[in-house]
């Protein structure tokens, strides 16, 4: 998306501010991720938020924090896997519910627990993800509280990824519970601020610990893991980070509007996926789909494509954008499984991109449809 002018000017504003925030952020910043999570009903102070630049050091200090073993959903984010190897923790798939992914199944998640003990694990923390990326789908409320009661009943402590929770295609329609409003002593809460708040080039994450004496001590240590990263804000960036947390009129706005968007263009997409005989959950929040091709497996064998590796090859030659396959989401090689983004939909230029976002009907601009028409042309051919 166009950077919004009101948070170039923000950061223009502070571009004077020559030295980086302090480990885990100033006051400031600290106090505006403070208000936006209390906005979303999960309150604390601020000395429970630390903020990092960018979601991957944060993640990666807040895993060496815990310690132990790693668990997380299958599929889940592409970074997750490598930063607990990166540690050297033992990490583990579990298997997401039919309805959904980003939390894994209760059932299937006791099981691996108890799996790992019985072989000399020690399973510490879970990572999951409410509103899922690759997967863009919205854990069903009844099915969240069944995955954390049977994580916290295990002695796990989580880490819920909230990163995309702003981007819900139908707000109005969806229930999003938090984690961390089910079981507040055992949850930390994790956003990247590029996902929906921020441009991507401007790298600021913040988590929210619990009020406990046991998460001030996993605080601490994180904080000691994010300065021997030199993992630090950018003056100018946070004074913009700050205002984007603060929620003014045009952020609201724009994160509107771009949920919006993505809404339309992401569902015409997914229309085209299952036109090929793929399948595909409806995608409900962010701007990607997660892509089964799996039924038209004998087809692609025709064209030299039997993984998710040939697969990622294949789609990103055709559509002209990175289509990342199944395997780096932590899939099985073997399953014809592909992230589709749906940004390159948009338009080609920032005046296309800004002509979309502020379009009634989006769909019917001719650069978008025109996008749309080689997409499902592409899918057309695989059937």
């Amino acid at each position: 998306m166009p950077v919004l002018p009101e948070l170039a000017a923000v950061l223009a504003a502070a571009s004077a501010r020559t030295r980086p925030e302090p480990p885990g952020g100033g006051p400031v910043l600290r106090e505006a991720a403070r208000g936006y999570w209390d906005r979303r009903g999960l309150h604390g102070t601020v000395a429970g938020i630390a903020a990092a630049a960018g979601a991957q050091p944060l993640l990666l200090a807040l895993i060496g924090a815990h310690g132990g073993d790693v668990l997380m959903p299958r599929p889940c984010p592409a970074a997750w896997m490598p930063q607990a190897r990166l540690l050297g923790h033992p990490a583990y798939h579990v298997p997401t519910p039919a309805e959904c992914g980003g939390i894994p199944d209760p059932y299937a998640l006791l099981e691996t627990v108890r799996r790992v003990r019985a072989e000399g694990g020690r399973p510490k923390l879970l990572l999951l993800s409410v509103v899922d990326d690759p997967t863009a789908t919205v854990a069903l409320p009844e099915l969240v509280r069944e995955a954390c009661e049977a994580a916290v009943d295990e002695g796990l402590h989580i880490i819920s990824d909230e990163t995309w929770r702003d981007t819900v295609h139908r707000p109005r329609d969806t229930v999003l519970l938090s984690p961390a409003e089910m079981c507040p002593d055992d949850v930390t809460v994790l956003a990247d601020l590029s996902g929906a708040l921020l441009p991507a080039a401007w790298p600021v994450a913040v988590a929210r610990f619990p009020d406990t004496a046991r998460a001030a001590v996993r605080h601490a240590r994180t904080l000691d893991i994010l300065t021997a990263l030199g993992a630090l804000v950018a003056g100018p960036v946070a004074h913009a980070a700050a205002h984007a947390l603060g929620e003014p009129g045009s952020v609201r706005d724009r994160i509107q509007r771009a949920a919006a968007l993505n809404t339309e263009v992401a569902a015409a997409a997914h229309r085209a996926v299952l036109g090929s005989g793929a399948l595909a959950r409806p995608p409900e929040a962010g701007c990607h789909l997660y892509a089964d091709l799996g039924p038209l497996r004998s087809r692609l064998a025709d064209l030299g494509v039997t993984d998710s590796m040939e697969l990622e090859e294949y789609l990103t030659g055709r559509l002209g954008a990175p289509a990342p396959g199944g395997h780096r989401f932590g899939d099985e090689l073997g399953a014809l499984r592909v992230r589709l983004g749906t940004g390159p939909l948009l338009g080609a230029t920032p005046q296309q991109r800004a002509e979309s976002l502020a379009a009634a009907k989006p769909l019917e601009l001719a650069h978008v449809a025109r996008a749309l028409d080689d997409f499902a042309a592409v899918f057309a051919d695989l059937r």
